[in-house]
C-alpha cells in the first residue's frame, strides 16, 4: 500500500444515503490511557445474560480507573449480543464500566466472517446495536466500526464499507465520536492508505504489535521454539549479542526468524520511526489518532516485556496518540484468567511500564 492513496470517488457515489448526521460537537472525544476488556463479551465463560453482566466486579473496575486509565475498550463477538438479551447485557455492563468514570469504546470482534465477499453481517449489527446504544451517555461511548479489518489489496473497498458504517452509526448515534481504521488489520499501514472522513467527529485507530517475532513469539508460526524465542533481547542493539541468544534455539527454522530479528534493529528509535509515519499522516490531515491495541507476550522475559510496553507507550504519548493496551484479560497485557476473580490484582511492573501506579 502506498502513504496517501486516495479512495476512488466512485467508491463513495454507491451508497446512496445522505451525509452524516451534523454532530453537536466537532472535538473528538478524547481518550489517554485504556485497557482492552478482551473476554468479557468475545470469548465468556457462560453467555448467561447474569453471568455476563457479573463478568467484572465492581471492585476490579474502580481499580482498573484508580490506575489512571480513563477508558476501556470492550471487545464484542457479535454473536454474544445478537438477540435482545446480549444487547441487554452488554448495556447493564456499559453502564457499569462508566458508573466507574470510564469512557468504553464498542468494538465489534466478529467470528468467522468473510466481509470483503458479503458486509451484511457487520451492517445488520450497526443497524441493530447502533439504536440500542442510544441510552448510553454520548460523552462515554464510542463506537468502533470493525476491530481489523483486512480487504487485502482493496483498501478502496474497505473504505467505502466503512463509510456505509459510518453512515448506519451517525442516523441513531449523532453525538458520540466514532472509531474508524484502515485496512489490513488495522495497521499502519492500512491507516497510511485510507482517505478520511469529512465527519470531524472521529478518532482513527491503528494497532501495533511490531516486531511480531518478539512481541507474540512469532505466534502465527506453528512448531517454532516459544522458550528460545522467549529469550530475545529488546532493544536488540547489539547484533552479536542477541546472536549468542539465537544460537540456543532447538531448530534451524527458530535460530532463522531469531537471526532475522536481531540483524532487523529493533530498538526504540526503530518504533518510534513507524508510529511517527502514523502521526505524519494524522497531522497531515488534521485528524486525532487512537492506538487501540498494543502489547507483548507475558512469556516474553520481563526486562524486554516491559522495556518495549514502555517505549511503546512513551512514543504513543510523546506523538499526543492515545492507547489501550490488549489487554486485561489476555496474556499480552495483564494476564488475567477469565474468568476474573472478584477484584483481581493489576500487575505492578506492568503497570509501572504503562506510567501508571495503584496504591492499595
Amino acid at each position: 500500500m502506498t502513504e496517501g492513496a486516495v479512495v476512488p470517488s466512485a467508491a463513495r457515489t454507491m451508497e446512496t444515503a445522505p451525509p452524516p448526521l451534523p454532530t453537536t460537537s466537532q472535538i473528538p472525544l478524547r481518550l489517554s490511557r485504556g485497557v482492552n476488556l478482551t473476554h468479557w463479551f468475545r470469548f465468556p465463560p457462560s453467555r448467561d445474560p447474569a453471568a455476563l453482566v457479573a463478568y467484572l466486579g465492581d471492585g476490579a473496575l474502580a481499580d482498573v480507573r484508580a490506575a489512571g486509565f480513563d477508558f476501556v475498550r470492550l471487545a464484542v463477538d457479535p454473536a454474544v449480543v445478537g438477540d435482545t438479551s446480549g444487547r441487554a447485557a452488554l448495556l447493564r455492563a456499559i453502564h457499569r464500566i462508566q458508573r466507574q468514570g470510564l469512557a468504553v469504546v464498542v468494538a465489534p470482534h466478529p467470528q468467522g466472517w468473510h466481509l470483503e465477499a458479503d458486509a451484511a453481517p457487520i451492517l445488520a449489527f450497526w443497524q441493530a446495536l447502533a439504536p440500542a446504544l442510544r441510552p448510553l451517555d454520548p460523552l462515554r461511548t464510542v463506537p468502533e466500526v470493525l476491530n481489523e479489518p483486512v480487504f487485502p489489496g482493496d483498501p478502496a473497498a474497505w473504505a467505502a464499507l466503512q463509510h456505509r458504517l459510518l453512515l448506519i452509526i451517525r442516523r441513531a448515534l449523532p453525538d458520540p465520536t466514532v472509531v474508524l481504521t484502515g485496512a489490513d488489520w488495522g495497521s499502519i499501514g492500512g491507516l497510511l492508505a485510507l482517505a478520511p472522513e469529512a465527519d470531524r467527529n472521529v478518532l482513527y485507530s491503528f494497532h501495533l504489535y511490531d516486531p511480531p517475532e518478539l512481541t507474540s513469539l512469532a505466534a502465527w508460526r506453528p512448531g517454532l521454539d516459544r522458550t528460545a524465542l522467549a529469550r530475545l533481547p529488546f532493544p536488540a542493539c547489539d547484533a552479536a549479542a542477541c546472536d549468542a541468544t539465537t544460537a540456543r534455539a532447538a531448530d534451524t527454522a527458530t535460530r532463522d526468524v531469531m537471526r532475522a530479528y536481531c540483524h532487523y534493529g529493533w530498538t526504540a528509535a526503530r518504533l518510534e520511526a513507524r508510529i511517527g509515519r502514523a502521526t505524519a499522516w494524522a497531522r497531515r490531515h488534521g485528524v486525532r489518532l487512537l492506538a487501540g491495541e498494543f502489547g507483548a507476550s507475558a512469556a516474553l522475559n520481563a526486562p524486554a516485556r516491559l522495556t518495549w510496553l514502555k517505549t511503546v507507550r512513551q512514543a504513543l504519548e510523546t506523538d499526543g496518540i492515545g492507547w489501550a493496551l490488549w489487554g486485561y484479560d489476555d496474556s499480552m497485557g495483564f494476564a488475567i484468567t477469565p474468568p476474573p476473580r472478584l477484584r483481581p490484582v493489576l500487575d505492578r511492573p506492568v503497570l509501572a511500564a504503562l506510567g501508571l501506579s495503584l496504591r492499595m
